[in-house]
């Protein structure tokens, strides 16, 4: 489950990147936050797999 994970967050990181740049090129402020938003959240699922990483070995 953790690969899935792992899998989930860089998924959430790049559709979260790709939506803040056509965002920011269309000059949608709010298209722009919540791709930031998504990019957040990969970024907090992937800081919480890589602790439950560290904590195993």
């Amino acid at each position: 489950m953790s690969a899935e994970e792992k899998a989930k967050a860089k998924t959430e990181q790049a559709a979260g990147k790709a939506e803040k740049a056509v965002g920011r090129a269309v000059g949608n402020e709010r298209m722009e936050a919540e791709g930031s938003s998504k990019e957040s959240k990969g970024d907090l699922r992937s800081a919480k797999e890589k602790s439950k990483d560290a904590f195993k070995h």
